[in-house]
């Protein structure tokens, strides 16, 4: 069954698109999950830009990112930990996707019963213009009418919880996904081998926290 993307949130900037809203209501997402009010982050996410967050250029010319602190209650917990010598052993691993129309991939995690996951400092929120959204959302039907999305320029697609201020790697699954177009799930950017190393290094390093059993992917 379609979503209703006219019931999504919006302010006059940014609107929050349905893929983000799978952090406050999908136990099983893989990487940061937010439990404040949907309507106040949004709210607080025009505050912060309206008094000089600026929008940072991402991986596509479509991609922006807004950083702001983590001063949220409950502040979000930081969605990736460093892989050590301690904790390697409780590493799990498994195919999971995003949606049922997406392909499979081998991913790994820690369950977030098993580790001590600390605070965030700040929250990387990740935008893609409205004009990609309507092209994704056109490539998979399931996401609903795109003609539906709110006006406002950005969708807030995800959000990280850090301790950077600054854009760390997306996975390379995600780099890889992207290459493939919209109909697979990506934004249809090639891959870009540089930025593709920089992930396999971060990622090599790092795995994401999830609550549950297992992921349903970033």
């Amino acid at each position: 069954m379609a979503a209703d993307p006219s019931k999504l949130l919006a302010g006059d900037v940014f609107f929050l698109d349905e893929f983000a809203v799978r952090q406050w209501d999908d136990p099983s997402y893989s990487g940061t999950r937010l439990h404040f009010d949907k309507a106040e982050f949004l709210e607080r996410v025009h505050h912060h830009h309206a008094q000089g967050a600026k929008l940072v250029d991402g991986y596509a010319a479509f991609c922006k990112h807004v950083f702001i602190p983590n001063d949220f209650a409950p502040k979000a917990k930081v969605g990736a930990l460093q892989i050590t010598d301690k904790n390697r052993h409780l590493l799990q691993s498994g195919y999971s996707k995003r949606r049922p129309e997406e392909l499979a991939v081998l991913t790994r995690w820690f369950r977030e019963r098993d580790v001590e996951v600390p605070d965030a400092q700040y929250l990387d929120v990740i935008l893609y213009s409205r004009e990609q959204l309507i092209k994704e959302y056109e490539a998979m039907p399931t996401k609903g009418d795109p003609q539906q999305l709110p006006r406002a320029p950005w969708g807030i697609i995800s959000i990280k919880a850090q301790a950077e201020d600054y854009e760390t790697p997306m996975q390379p699954i995600t780099i890889m996904r992207n290459s493939l177009g919209a109909a697979e799930g990506g934004s249809g950017v090639p891959l870009d081998k540089a930025a593709y190393d920089a992930s396999v290094a971060y990622w090599d390093r790092h795995a994401a926290i999830v609550v549950g059993a297992k992921p349903s992917g970033e």
